[in-house]
């Protein structure tokens, strides 16, 4: 059984527990800053959202 889940609700939850943990880092901006592109849907979240999509496809050739 595949389960999707959104992106931004992806991102969004980890945002929250990164926040609510206090641990910044590299990782955890690059999360917040691709939260604040989905959310926003500005006119960078359409590469961004192709990039992630891409990244996503990959990783799903790699594991079947």
């Amino acid at each position: 059984m595949a389960v999707t889940v959104s992106a931004a609700v992806l991102f969004g939850l980890i945002s929250l527990v990164l926040i609510r943990t206090r641990y910044v880092q590299l990782g955890s901006a690059l999360v917040l800053f691709l939260f604040g592109f989905f959310i926003a849907s500005t006119g960078a979240s359409k590469p961004i959202t192709s990039a992630c999509q891409a990244i996503a496809q990959a990783l799903t050739h790699l594991t079947a």
